[in-house]
């Protein structure tokens, strides 16, 4: 995640303590896809999937999260299919809030009523992430339901008139990335205080619309328009947290916009972008399936590392063999291929999103094809290249 509120304008958030920390100590945040369930068929999920699956029960899933708690896993985010389509979600929520985790939520808020809005704010839920993908008519044909657009933005409502943090997740691609104005639009009108706008991974139905994602030149565009709508969200008294996801060539290229403007922040966001490292698969971020698989990330489901119905997860996690893809992860600047092996800002990057790049060069050290900076960009100062 690339924090474009903190590292251009400077803004203190709640989860700085998690994104700019590197170091052995360092515990997932864990992406919980705790159900196969959804309501929606939307053009771009990740997780999308053919025929019956099967979840953990209750009491298995009761037995994750007192292993996430005390292996010391700082937050879990639920997720989906449609999180709040699993019958026991809130007695899940409420043991992992009990045993001490963060609680959030990533839903598409057609489900959220009044009466499940109250349950996540007395429960006290830190945070849910509603998906909006545009004007109500993109929304609804992303989404591929008439109405998800009314209902998702009336969950959204219902969560902020409580006070609830909620915010907002945009799937950027050529058919929607016109609407990005619109969307922070919506963000000043309805007071929402937070958005993450994520880049295409070619994976589930995300394969199918590879196609629509952005080049790199509208990449670079969207980045910049992302800025400046930021910035007028400030300027209107309304700050706000707003990160991209899935590119982290997003933070080289901001701060290179930000050493050209002789920004103030400029040194302290190369600092910080440091210590995030820029894509944190097998790392920082982690992904438990609904039948127990546990994958690297959320979106690299071809790529499984255990399964909780046969070890505990803080096993799979904290111990991976030498050699397995876990610990080649957490090494992965040794065994990245092609540009990013010379790239200057490897060490802010991290190879970029190893899905993707996986997905286009079939070899999960291959360059991601979403990196948009130049030769000249990645090239060493004063290397001819």
């Amino acid at each position: 995640m690339i924090g474009i509120s903190k590292l251009y304008f400077g803004t203190i958030e709640a989860s700085d303590a998690l994104r700019y920390q590197r170091g052995a100590h360092r515990r997932p945040v864990v992406v919980w896809n705790c159900t196969p369930k959804c309501n929606l068929a939307c053009s771009h999920c990740y997780a999308a999937h053919e025929g019956a699956q099967s979840e953990l029960s209750t009491e298995q899933a009761l037995g994750v999260i007192d292993d996430l708690a005390a292996f010391g896993v700082p937050v879990v985010l639920f997720s989906g299919g449609e999180p709040f389509a699993r019958a026991d979600i809130r007695t899940l929520a409420a043991h992992a809030k009990a045993k001490g985790l963060r609680v959030t939520f990533s839903t598409n808020g057609t489900l959220i009523d009044d009466d499940c809005a109250d349950w996540i704010r007395d429960l006290g839920v830190a945070y849910v992430g509603i998906s909006i993908d545009g004007t109500e008519a993109v929304h609804d044909a992303f989404r591929r339901r008439p109405g998800a657009y009314a209902l998702s933005l009336a969950a959204i409502r219902r969560l902020r008139d409580r006070g609830v943090k909620v915010g907002l997740r945009v799937t950027m691609t050529r058919t929607n990335v016109a609407a990005i104005p619109a969307i922070f639009e919506l963000m000043r009108r309805e007071k929402v205080p937070r958005i993450c706008l994520y880049h295409l991974v070619y994976t589930g139905r995300g394969r199918e619309i590879a196609a629509t994602d952005l080049d790199h030149a509208e990449a670079r565009a969207a980045l910049e328009t992302i800025i400046e709508e930021t910035r007028r969200c400030f300027d209107s008294g309304f700050p706000v947290e707003v990160l991209t996801v899935d590119n982290a060539c997003d933070g080289v290229a901001l701060y290179m916009k930000m050493a050209k403007e002789g920004h103030p922040n400029a040194a302290k966001a190369l600092e910080l972008l440091r210590l995030n490292g820029g894509n944190s698969s097998g790392e920082g971020i982690a992904c438990i399936s609904w039948d127990g698989t546990v994958y690297p990330d959320q979106f690299w489901r071809n790529r499984p590392v255990g399964n909780v119905q046969e070890r505990p997860f803080s096993e799979i996690w904290g111990n991976p063999p030498s050699g397995s893809l876990l610990d080649l992860l957490r090494h992965k600047k040794e065994h990245v291929k092609g540009r990013c092996r010379a790239c200057r800002w490897l060490d802010i990057c991290g190879g970029n999103f190893r899905a993707r790049g996986e997905a286009v060069t079939g070899d999960m050290w291959g360059e991601d094809p979403t990196c948009y900076l130049t030769d000249e960009e990645i090239a060493e100062e004063g290397d001819a290249r």
